[in-house]
């Protein structure tokens, strides 16, 4: 038997189809990777078989008694499919990460054992000191075949960049000499594919790239332009049954989607929110109703991306645009891999360029920043735990640990037991890279709006994008074809997505803790807030990325400050009327705002007015100017509010003559951290109010 007869036997059994046969380049991939250890790029299209070549590999190198493969994948859901492709091949897949903790000393005596086949990893999981320590060194010095799945990630130029994929630089400079690196991904532009090939052939090793036609023969492109939220969904809510089989309505914020998939499930839909705030195992139940049929969509954020394995996937429906057309090819390819059509609509917003701006320099550490956690690091003397330098660093926890990996990456700390630790390797900004990035995204995004113009066939604009020298018109799509979509929107469908943009209501959870590390910041707070000193959970009118009233209230907020509009107090009473609260509150006071304090000022006068509540006013600004900029993360959050605010004689007067347990309604504009409201209402509790109950026109998300 020759090897090529034994790989087709391998994919027949993976497949279960005792007739398949390699497609174009699948077998020159696993050739160039088991007959002469080359390190290959692997760019086709979704659906091509890039795992197919793997775990072809994989089986192979293994009769041949080499180590265990290695991939380094980046999602969860990718993980769980592949380990379930492998068994089919008769291939023992295993993995390590977050979630499997309890299982890691069973599957590192497996390994020991070598009753292992395939490992998978997250790149995160490459810079683990225990995984890093214990395994790792092992694992590079008798891997058979390493895999890095998704490896656009590698670029900072691609659309999904990710620290932590910089990692498997170091960990392809560890390998033996000839030992064979496959590198695959579905979404590469010229650019990305150099980048990707450059560190692929680290330390001076020959990568063989093989790029294939990127057209998706099934896909029907389509971009419908309507001007409004009630418009998009009700559209949804119309057409949504039309759609072939099951399928993914995406959204560009987690508000939106789960906004969304609560007005299609009131619509009659079966559909489920699929977000980077669901909870895990609530993710993989969803994945599950997917696909197996028993919903007709997952109203999803990119948190469902790659990874996910559904080869009848019938529709891919997106709320709003992504940043990128490759971004953008990267999801709809998730469609239509094993069917004649699938169906693909784009129903851009007005909005999607505000939130581009916002994720376009998320993974950029800012200099000051930066400096200030090497600082502290180097005058620590030993290893500080995140939670730590929140209190020497003003930067959010999510944006904290993406800094602290890139200068990871880059050499300037490590990751230790115990935190973080500096390297001594002096780090400085490299701005022409970050501005090169930058210029990068902004045309990345006129490419996205020039895709929406449709002056040409939808699939061969993203074919070009993607630098595929294949591309040519698809006959298919909306340019090509003309509208295969209706337009329309019936009136019944426009008044309930009306009428859910219209529900106002938002729940504001309380803050329990007091952050870490305030005595740094010259605080003595720790531990649990006392029951005395919370506040109760609260409520709000609408998260401010939201749809319906977080949109109005985006525009209000932008304007000039005035007295709130009779809708805006239609709304709130509307709030206050469906709040399950266990005792009706007995006054109003509010936050003073230093940037709308009329608006404010109207809605607590009003709310007092309407519920013929005491009217208490606004609590005593004592703190001074507000700084320019808001703080980041939590502590330095608190730091900025802590003192700001007391209970003046003539409140707690009014406060006293309310009752002996008086509840208080405390009104601010907009709740970001939690802790102007925390603050506030310690400060009203010490006064004498037995409870107070947090409202607010907006939260920030």
């Amino acid at each position: 038997m020759t090897m090529r007869d034994e790989a087709e036997n391998l994919l027949r059994r993976l497949v279960g189809d005792s007739s398949a046969e390699f497609r174009d380049g699948q077998w020159d991939a696993v050739q160039g990777l088991v007959e002469h250890g080359n390190r290959v790029l692997v760019v086709q299209r979704t659906g091509w078989g890039k795992s197919a070549v793997y775990f072809v590999t994989t089986g192979l190198l293994r009769a041949r008694g080499l180590g265990p493969t290695v991939i380094v994948s980046p999602l969860l859901a990718l993980m769980r499919d592949q380990i379930a492709a492998a068994e089919r091949a008769g291939i023992r897949a295993v993995t390590i990460n977050s979630a499997n903790a309890d299982e890691w000393a069973e599957i590192t005596k497996a390994l020991a054992d070598d009753a292992v086949d395939v490992l998978l990893v997250s790149p995160e999981r490459l810079n683990n000191p225990r995984f890093r320590e214990e395994q790792l060194p092992e694992l590079s010095g008798r891997a058979g075949l390493v895999v890095v799945d998704e490896a656009h990630c590698v670029s900072d130029w691609g659309h999904d960049f990710r620290p932590d994929y910089r990692r498997i630089r170091d960990l392809l400079d560890s390998l033996p000499e000839g030992t064979p690196v496959l590198a695959t991904t579905a979404t590469a532009n010229a650019r990305v594919v150099a980048d990707v090939a450059e560190q692929l052939g680290s330390g001076g090793a020959t990568v063989q790239t093989l790029r294939g036609s990127l057209a998706r023969d099934s896909l029907r492109l389509g971009v419908l332009p309507l001007g409004s939220s009630e418009e998009r969904l009700g559209w949804l809510v119309a057409h949504l049954h039309e759609l072939p089989g099951s399928g993914i309505v995406y959204a560009l914020t987690v508000s939106d989607a789960e906004d969304t998939a609560a007005m299609l499930r009131d619509a009659g839909y079966e559909v489920r929110a699929y977000t980077g705030r669901t909870d895990p195992a609530d993710r993989v139940d969803a994945e599950r109703a997917l696909l197996h049929n028993e919903v007709k969509a997952l109203v999803a954020t990119s948190a469902l991306g790659m990874g996910f394995d559904k080869p009848d996937l019938g529709f891919v429906v997106h709320l709003g645009a992504p940043s990128s057309p490759v971004a953008y090819y990267q999801q709809v390819g998730r469609a239509g891999r094993a069917t004649e059509r699938a169906d693909v609509l784009l129903l851009p917003s007005p909005q999607d360029a505000e939130i581009w701006r916002y994720f376009a320099t998320a993974s950029m550490p800012k200099p000051d920043q930066a400096h200030a956690v090497l600082s502290a690091l180097n005058s620590a003397g030993e290893p500080m735990s995140t939670a730590a330098l929140e209190t020497v660093a003003d930067v959010r926890r999510t944006r904290l640990e993406l800094l602290l990996k890139v200068l990871d990456v880059e050499g300037a700390v490590r990751r230790v037991r115990g935190g973080w630790e500096s390297t001594g390797v002096p780090w400085e900004y490299d701005t022409e890279r970050y501005e090169r990035v930058a210029r990068a995204r902004a045309h990345e995004a006129e490419l996205m709006l020039a895709y929406q113009r449709g002056e040409q066939c939808r699939m061969e604009f993203l074919q070009e994008v993607l630098d595929d020298p294949t591309a040519a018109p698809c006959g298919r799509c909306d340019v090509c074809a003309g509208a295969w979509y209706p337009h329309a929107i019936p009136d019944e469908a426009r008044s309930h997505a009306r009428g859910a943009l219209d529900q106002p209501g938002v729940v504001i959870e309380p803050r329990a803790q007091w952050p870490s590390g305030m005595e740094r910041l010259g605080i003595d707070l720790r531990g649990k807030i006392a029951d005395t000193d919370r506040v109760e959970p609260g409520r709000a009118v609408a998260r401010l990325t939201g749809l319906g009233w977080g949109q109005r209230l985006r525009e209000l907020f932008a304007g000039t400050d005035g007295p709130a509009p009779d809708a805006l107090l239609a709304a709130c009473v509307e709030v206050l009327r469906a709040w399950d609260w266990e005792q009706r509150p007995h006054a109003v006071a509010w936050i003073p705002s230093s940037t709308r304090p009329q608006l404010v000022a109207s809605v607590g006068s009003s709310l007092a007015a309407t519920g013929r509540l005491a009217e208490l006013g606004a609590l005593d600004d004592i703190g001074g100017a507000p700084p320019e900029e808001p703080a980041g993360n939590s502590a330095f959050r608190l730091a900025e509010v802590w003192g700001r605010w007391r209970v003046g004689e003539t409140m707690r007067e009014s406060l006293a003559g309310v009752g002996s347990e008086p509840v208080v309604l405390l009104v601010d504009d907009l709740v970001d951290s939690r802790w102007s409201v925390t603050v506030a209402g310690r400060e009203l509790r010490r006064a004498g109010a037995a409870r107070v109950l947090p409202f607010a026109l907006a939260v920030s998300a």
